[in-house]
């Protein structure tokens, strides 16, 4: 339990840097990202914060499937009756 209200805290915490980010970078910038290869010829011309949280909800989502994605079954149910005896 005490788990679960420290990890959503850290989730406020960093929605509340990303809340500030936004309200203090209202300005349009142009993105560019050679990476992706769309954006070398023509960038992606839009508000800071609006990249900013697209750049954020790639990075979580991609954590979300990454931590969600590994492993199987951690400390679950044990398969098979009397161990032990």
């Amino acid at each position: 339990m005490f788990k679960a209200v420290l990890k959503t805290i850290a989730l406020l915490v960093i929605l509340f840097v990303m809340l500030y980010v936004g309200m203090n970078n209202g300005q349009e910038i142009d993105f560019h990202f050679p990476i992706a290869g769309t954006t070398t010829k023509t960038p992606i011309h839009a508000s800071a914060a609006l990249v900013f949280f697209g750049i954020f909800a790639v990075g979580v989502l991609a954590g979300t499937m990454l931590h969600s994605s590994g492993g199987g079954d951690k400390g679950g149910k044990q398969s098979g009756g009397s161990k032990g005896r």
